[in-house]
């Protein structure tokens, strides 16, 4: 009994560590990376390399100058480069994505104190700012072919213009690195699924309440599906551990008006993609969505006010 050590809640073990959790995402990301490359040949790499490593330098900064334990090698910080880099147009000039991973990780994940604390997902602070800052850069374009050109969004939002389903699937048109190939994304969702390393509630609440809004709206539920950065977004960013609801009932609220402000942003926002700004907007609401879904404790009962 000597050797006894009490702790506060919550008692409880588990053999995924973070560094696991992080490698078993960046493996789920490889197909998206992947196809990237292809495509975007050394547009991508290099922006995927310059995102990767700012990210790492900029968390082994804060944390040295904050005489913090340095935890660059949990992975964290390189997940979310990968993710900023696969949200990001292939044009964009590198010292820009440079300055979105250092708010990436100073403003949307040190600032909080560092991993577990941050209330909004990291990549997404990073590519907001990112799109305030420079709405022209971050707006320009290229299709597989090198050429410039409007993504599948853009074709819809401007000139009514669908693009062949084929297209979305393969992923052979332009748009951000990793929003370009459905067939990638979804095979990266589904080993993250078969891994239990994500909530099957909010990817399928997200998309599903965004394709009945679409289809109580009159237009295409399957362009709405295929297009932009959705299936990116549902799977890999909107399942966040640290910014998403806790509760079951937490994560059908968070998935399914998530998804509902994407199609009014998309349908009827002057903007044509609302992945980024639906997430934001329900990581900031995520403890007031835990707060009003928490289950009863048991052997109480719920009483009015």
């Amino acid at each position: 009994m000597d050797n006894l050590i009490v702790t506060s809640s919550p008692h409880i073990s588990h053999h995924d560590s973070v560094p696991k959790i992080m490698q078993g995402v960046m493996i789920a990301l490889i197909p998206i990376i992947a196809i990237s490359i292809y495509f975007f040949k050394m547009r991508a790499l290099s922006i995927l390399l310059v995102s990767i490593f700012v990210c790492v330098i900029t968390e082994y900064l804060f944390q040295k100058i904050r005489k913090q334990p340095i935890t660059i090698n949990d992975g964290s910080a390189m997940l979310t480069g990968v993710l900023l880099a696969l949200t990001l147009p292939p044009t964009l000039p590198l010292w820009m994505v440079a300055v979105g991973a250092v708010i990436a990780i100073g403003l949307g994940k040190q600032a909080f104190g560092g991993l577990g604390s941050n209330v909004f997902n990291p990549a997404l602070v990073g590519r907001a700012f990112l799109m305030i800052s420079f709405p022209v850069a971050m707006t320009s374009w290229i299709g597989v072919d090198g050429v410039s050109s409007a993504t599948p969004l853009n074709l819809m939002k401007m000139q009514g213009q669908t693009t062949d389903y084929l297209k979305l699937v393969l992923g052979n048109v332009g748009g951000s690195l990793g929003e370009t190939s459905a067939i990638a994304i979804l095979l990266g969702g589904l080993y993250l699924l078969y891994k239990n390393y994500i909530d099957w509630r909010i990817p399928l609440s997200y998309l599903g309440s965004g394709v009945i809004f679409t289809l109580v709206a009159g237009q295409d539920a399957i362009f709405f599906l295929l297009s932009g950065g959705l299936l990116l977004g549902a799977f890999f960013m909107a399942t966040d551990m640290v910014t998403t609801p806790i509760t079951r009932t937490g994560k059908w609220v968070f998935g399914t008006v998530g998804g509902i402000l994407v199609a009014i942003i998309r349908l009827y926002g002057g903007y044509p993609e609302g992945v980024m700004f639906s997430i934001l907007l329900m990581n900031a609401v995520t403890p007031i969505i835990n707060r009003y879904t928490n289950p009863t404790m048991y052997g109480r009962v719920k009483t009015n006010g």
